[in-house]
C-alpha cells in the first residue's frame, strides 16, 4: 500500500490549523520562561534559595524531557490531535496546581507537570505539517512556529511584569490555565482528525530529500530506525551542542554575562534580553518567508547551516576571547549570536521531512530530546565551569569567558562533524 507524502488542505483550513497550534505553542513558551520574571516574587514569598530557584526552573525541562520518546510513538500511532489534547489537559491542571501551591514541593511538582503537559505543543504541529503541508510550506510553518515561541518568551518578560500588580502570580497562572483550555477547544475544532499513517505505510514512502526509502524493518524497529539513520546522526551532535546550547545561552547565561562581564545593571540586562527575544522573533518571521523560495532552489537545511554557522561560532569566540572588551555592545553581540544561530533551527523540520509520515513523530521527538538534553547540559556545564574556574582564582569575567571558550570548542567540533557528514 502506498501512502501520499502529505494530505493537502484548503488554504483556509491550513491557516486555521497553524493558528490553533501556534496559540498553544505561544502559551507553552510563555510558561517555560515566566519563572525568570516571577523569581523575585517567589523567592520572597517562599524563602527560596538560589538552588531552589534553579531546581524550580529546571523542573519544566525535566518534565519535558521525560515525555519525548513515548511522545513520538504516540504521535505516530494515535495522531497529533488526540495526543496534544491529552497532554494539554495535564498542562491545565498543572497551572491550577501551581497557582494553589503552598510550598516548594508543590511548586516543583506543578512545574514538572507543566513541562509534561506542554511537551507536545511543538512536536504535534510539526508532525501534522509533515502529513498535511507540502515540503516548502512545512519549512515556513516550522519557522513561524518558532517565531510564535519567541513571541511567548517576549510576553514572559515586560508584559508579565506589567500584569503582576493586577493579577498577582497566582492569578496569572489561573489565567494561563484558562487560555490553555481555550487552545484545546481551538485545536479540537480546527485540526483534522484523520487516522495516523500505519507503520506499514512508512516503508513504501520515499522520504523527502533522501536517496531511498527506509528499509522494510523501519516500521517495526521504531526509534532504532531513527537513531541508525545517517542523516539523523549527521545532525544529532549539533542538535545537542549547537541548538541546545543556543537555547541555554538565550534563556539563562546571556543575562548573567551582561551583569558580571559587561557591567550592565539588572534593568539594563533585562531590557537587552527583551530586544534579543524580539530579534529572534523577527528572524523566525524572515525564515518563514524565505524558506519556500530556498526549497524551490534546492537549498537544503544542511547546506544553509554549513554556510551560516561560521558566523554563529565566530561571535561566540569573540565573546569567549574578548568579552570584556566588547563592553556596552555585549547585548548586541549576544543578539547577533542567537539570531545567526537560527539557521540551525532548520535542522528540525529537515529531520521531519527526511522520514516518512508514520515515523515523523518519532524522528522529531528524538531530535527534540537531544535539544533539550543539550539545554540541560549547557546550563549546568557552563555553571560548573564558572564555579570551578572561580575556585582556581579566576575573576568572575575571566571565569565566564573561560567557560564560553570551552563551549565554543565543543560547538566548533559539531560544525566539523556536520561538514564531514555532508561531504560523505
Amino acid at each position: 500500500m502506498t501512502a501520499a507524502p502529505f494530505v493537502p488542505l484548503t488554504p483556509r483550513r491550513a491557516v486555521a490549523l497553524f493558528l490553533a497550534f501556534a496559540f498553544a505553542y505561544f502559551l507553552s513558551t510563555l510558561i517555560r520562561a515566566v519563572t525568570a520574571t516571577l523569581a523575585p516574587t517567589l523567592v520572597q514569598e517562599f524563602g527560596l534559595s538560589a538552588g531552589d530557584l534553579g531546581l524550580l526552573a529546571g523542573g519544566y525541562f525535566f518534565g519535558f524531557a521525560l515525555t519525548q520518546l513515548p511522545l513520538g510513538t504516540w504521535l505516530d500511532r494515535l495522531g497529533p490531535k488526540r495526543v496534544v489534547l491529552a497532554f494539554l489537559s495535564v498542562a491545565v491542571l498543572a497551572c491550577v496546581a501551581f497557582a494553589r501551591a503552598s510550598g516548594f514541593v508543590e511548586l516543583f511538582a506543578a512545574r514538572v507537570l507543566c513541562g509534561v503537559g506542554v511537551s507536545a505543543c511543538l512536536m504535534a504541529p510539526l508532525t501534522s505539517y509533515r502529513r498535511w503541508y507540502a515540503p516548502g510550506a512545512q519549512m515556513r510553518a516550522s519557522s513561524w512556529m518558532l517565531m510564535t515561541g519567541a513571541l511567548g518568551m517576549v510576553a514572559s518578560t515586560l508584559p508579565v511584569q506589567w500584569l503582576l500588580p493586577i493579577t498577582g502570580w497566582r492569578g496569572l497562572f489561573l489565567i494561563l490555565g484558562a487560555l490553555l483550555a481555550l487552545s484545546m477547544v481551538l485545536i479540537a475544532w480546527q485540526v483534522p482528525g484523520e487516522a495516523a499513517p500505519s507503520d506499514a505505510e512508512a516503508v513504501s514512502v520515499k522520504p523527502a530529500g533522501r536517496a531511498a526509502p527506509l528499509p522494510p524493518s523501519a516500521g517495526a524497529t521504531g526509534y532504532a530506525a531513527v537513531w541508525r539513520d545517517p542523516f539523523f546522526r549527521s545532525l544529532a551532535p549539533f542538535g545537542f551542542v549547537g541548538y541546545g546550547g543556543m537555547v541555554a545561552i538565550q534563556t539563562l547565561w546571556a543575562a548573567p554575562w551582561l551583569v558580571n562581564v559587561a557591567g550592565f545593571t539588572p534593568v539594563a540586562a533585562s531590557t537587552a534580553m527583551f530586544w534579543l527575544n524580539v530579534s529572534m522573533m523577527l528572524a523566525f518571521l524572515v525564515w518563514g518567508w524565505v524558506n519556500p523560495w530556498l526549497a524551490r532552489r534546492g537549498l537544503r537545511a544542511e547546506q544553509l547551516m554549513a554556510w551560516g554557522l561560521p558566523i554563529h561560532i565566530g561571535l561566540l569566540l569573540l565573546m569567549a576571547f574578548a568579552g570584556r572588551s566588547v563592553g556596552e555592545f555585549s547585548g548586541l553581540v549576544w543578539t547577533l549570536y542567537c539570531v545567526s544561530g537560527t539557521v540551525g533551527t532548520l535542522a528540525q523540520p529537515a529531520i521531519g521531512m527526511a522520514f516518512p509520515p508514520a515515523l515523523a513523530g518519532r524522528a522529531l521527538s528524538a531530535f527534540n530530546l537531544l535539544i533539550f538534553s543539550g539545554v540541560f547540559a549547557t546550563q549546568w556545564g557552563v555553571g560548573l565551569l564558572i564555579d570551578g574556574l572561580r575556585k582556581l582564582g579566576w575573576t568572575a569575567p575571566g571565569a565566564y569567558q573561560g567557560a564560553m571558550g570551552v563551549f565554543a570548542i565543543c560547538l566548533l567540533w559539531t560544525y566539523v562533524h556536520l561538514l564531514r557528514a555532508k561531504k560523505r
